[in-house]
């Protein structure tokens, strides 16, 4: 879809379209507003812009979330030597968007999904005019930074102002992630965090200031972020859900996650007090209680190796993802930095990486020896067509295929986890558990039973020295508590 102007923005519509007649320009977009999939409504490109100016088209990221979400990505042409692709900040359901046109489909039946791509379109319009604009004032002098600043600006816009008590607390949350030394991982969380709070002060109705979060605050945010899935059947709501950007339809969340999210906003809060901005501190008086988590559970080395060994010929993709899933038994890593792995990270019989995670806060390579076994799978696909090391797959079909494989391989024991969402302990088969999750832990965990040393592990699994996730391997099975008895001998 090639863009040229918005709907809205009449002075760019004109000085673009010239002598063209608007309502023309729609008559000749009906054409457009049928569909083969009977749900969706309309997707309506914008006629092609004169050979002197600028064009911009819409596409999608190749990266596709758990969540099936992707990034609309705008790819820029001013003439020679202005051609840019920038990232959007606009996430659409990777469904929604219609590659073959560029642009985003509009379900036909209102639903949450339809106010979804209503809000991305807009959006895009949005931004896409005020590129536009910015072409228009810069001329042959236009950068890709420029752009970049645009959809910046337009995403933050109070990102610029000077910082005191009185800003609004949730302007400062992006520029906490701005100038921290945070992993993706990280600054993602840290956005979740932001629509969080956004979505609670348009719920109250109140802005609050940084001096304003106060205990009573942070109390009520808690409850709101505890409740709020109760509220998508409230009319009311969808304004909320609607205005703020990138907002996924919200679940129950566990008493982890909320304490997860109520440490990263003290942590921008604390941040706040060093710059000077402010001396106020209400988590003096909200105390955080601590997470509370079950002991690991992972496979043991024989029921690996009876996984390996499985005959899943009947079952070929499978098979496939089976070795993957043994190869990340034997290295440890995370399934973000797996499925990362080209043919580059292979280094004199090793795997060598910067773990995704602490990339920026801690950028420290990790070297893991491939044992025979690893090395017979990555042999194995050694012709994977391009630069992956193995034949990978999206990560939430990937994790659906290890529970396939565990089913298939009767690896069904069960085992004692804590509920996410109640916090209670209850006893699940693991089959119906497992994922990539599972590979490292299993890593940790075997290894840990072989040498008690956390830093020594650590070295190889890529947690930082002292990391408390191995406080919780100090209790893994009977075995050791035996090994220590028998010490008394």
């Amino acid at each position: 879809m090639r863009y040229n102007a918005v709907e809205g923005r009449l002075s760019v519509i004109l000085h673009i379209l010239g002598d063209m007649h608007i309502g023309k320009m729609w008559k000749n977009a009906e054409k457009y507003t049928r569909s083969v999939d009977k749900k969706i409504n309309f997707c309506l490109p914008l006629p092609k812009i004169r050979g002197d100016m600028a064009s911009i088209v819409l596409g999608l990221s190749t990266k596709i979330d758990n969540m099936g979400m992707s990034e609309v990505m705008l790819r820029f042409t001013g003439g020679r030597g202005l051609q840019f692709r920038i990232k959007s900040g606009v996430i659409v359901p990777a469904r929604l968007f219609d590659t073959k046109k560029g642009c985003v489909n509009i379900p036909r039946m209102a639903s949450v999904e339809q106010r979804v791509a209503l809000k991305a379109k807009k959006m895009l319009d949005e931004i896409v005019a005020l590129m536009l604009e910015e072409f228009m004032t810069r001329g042959k002098g236009l950068t890709a930074q420029h752009l970049r600043d645009v959809v910046e600006r337009y995403h933050h816009p109070d990102r610029d102002k000077a910082w005191d008590g009185t800003m609004p607390f949730a302007s400062l949350i992006p520029e906490y992630v701005k100038v921290q030394k945070l992993s993706e991982w990280r600054r993602k969380a840290f956005d979740v965090v932001w629509r969080m709070f956004r979505r609670y002060e348009l719920w109250s109705g109140k802005t609050i200031p940084l001096d304003g979060l106060t205990e009573k605050v942070l109390r009520e945010f808690e409850d709101f972020i505890t409740n709020e899935y109760k509220y998508i059947n409230i009319s009311a709501y969808a304004d909320v859900y609607e205005s703020v950007d990138k907002s996924r339809i919200p679940t129950k969340r566990g008493r982890n996650t909320i304490i997860g999210v109520m440490t990263k906003i003290r942590s921008v809060v604390l941040w706040a007090n060093r710059q000077g901005w402010t001396s106020h501190n209400a988590f003096v008086r909200y105390k955080l209680p601590e997470a509370v988590y079950g002991k690991p559970y992972y496979i043991t080395i024989e029921e690996r190796n009876a996984i390996c060994e499985a005959d899943l010929s009947a079952f070929p993709h499978l098979a496939v993802q089976r070795d993957i899933f043994v190869f990340q038994c034997l290295i440890g890593c995370r399934v973000g930095d797996l499925m990362r792995f080209t043919k580059d990270n292979l280094v004199n019989g090793a795997i060598e990486y910067v773990p995704r995670k602490t990339k920026e806060g801690r950028p420290v390579a990790v070297r893991v020896p491939l044992n025979a076994t690893a090395r017979e799978i990555v042999e194995r696909y050694a012709d994977v067509e391009g630069d992956a090391l193995l034949p990978f797959v999206v990560e939430q079909y990937y994790n659906r295929a290890i529970k396939e494989i565990f089913t298939k391989a009767g690896i069904t024991r069960k085992v004692t986890i804590i509920n996410p969402t109640t916090g209670e302990e209850e006893r699940r088969p693991i089959n119906e558990i497992a994922s990539s999750h599972l590979a490292r832990r299993t890593f940790i965990g075997n290894l840990y039973k072989k040498v008690k040393d956390p830093n020594l592990i650590g070295a190889l699994s890529g947690h930082k020295e002292g990391s408390k996730a191995f406080a919780r391997y100090r209790d893994i099975d009977e075995d050791m508590r035996r090994e220590l008895v028998d010490m008394l001998e």
